[in-house]
């Protein structure tokens, strides 16, 4: 769109949800394939007639590489204003407690767009909700607000793995081969998802791992770090 016709407000928010439901792709990349399946103007009518197949041949197949049929109608779905309702759930407060010691225990970063749900891929997700999980409790400590991607750079990354270079381990849908690279020299083990699922579901697998005799050597390791190392900003503290 023009600076002459933005996008409506409406048309913009479902635009913006779509791209974070897709791997690594931005608002405006989203809006370029729009418009050349679509053509100018973006209208509500156009948007609501969309396929996947359009999805996937726009721009000579800018997104023909994604190949998680999942998060293509996820994003078809928000495109068709289908989802409106979950772009207002509401985004989930810190446990009360969040600075309390807990011990045996690790930090955890989920990528999400909805409630406490994990369903966010790293470069694109709205924030990334932090929780300290131990074999017998788990709480939700920080919710932090992810920057997008329309105001960063190339190197968008840096930025998001700053955001969460306190936690030993990602979960996320997908995340793209140099942010990978990234999370891991930041001391971050990586973690996808095959699907959206409810925290809960990942924070209960965890615990069960934790309580295991035999943990992972990458979560061993971690298990034998000083909880010292890994504060809370002091812009997170609850009141």
């Amino acid at each position: 769109m023009t600076d002459a016709s933005p996008l409506p407000d409406c048309l913009a928010l479902r635009i913006g949800l779509a791209a974070r439901a897709l791997p690594d792709t931005s608002p405006d990349e989203l809006v370029r394939v729009l418009i050349a399946v679509l053509g100018e103007p973006l209208t509500e009518t156009k948007l609501n007639g969309l396929k996947i197949r359009d999805l996937k041949t726009g721009t000579s197949g800018a997104l023909s590489e994604v190949d998680n049929v999942a998060a293509l109608r996820e994003a078809l779905r928000f495109l068709h204003g289908e989802d409106d309702a979950a772009a207002h759930a509401a985004v989930p407060t810190p446990h009360a407690d969040s600075t309390e010691p807990m011990p045996a225990s690790i930090r955890i970063a989920c990528a999400s767009n909805t409630g406490e749900r994990l369903d966010g891929h790293f470069g694109s997700c709205a924030r990334f909700l932090v929780y300290q999980v131990s074999a017998t409790a788990a709480r939700l400590i920080a919710v932090r607000p992810a920057p997008t991607t329309a105001r960063l750079g190339p190197d968008h990354s840096a930025e998001r793995v700053t955001l969460i270079d306190d936690c030993d381990l990602l979960c996320v849908l997908s995340i793209g081969g140099p942010a990978a690279a990234r999370v891991v020299n930041s001391g971050i083990h990586p973690f996808k998802r095959p699907q959206a699922e409810h925290i809960s579901v990942l924070l209960g697998e965890l615990q069960r791992v934790l309580a295991s005799d035999h943990p992972p050597p990458w979560l061993a390791k971690r298990l034998a770090r000083d909880p010292g190392e890994r504060r809370i900003p002091a812009s997170e503290v609850a009141s």
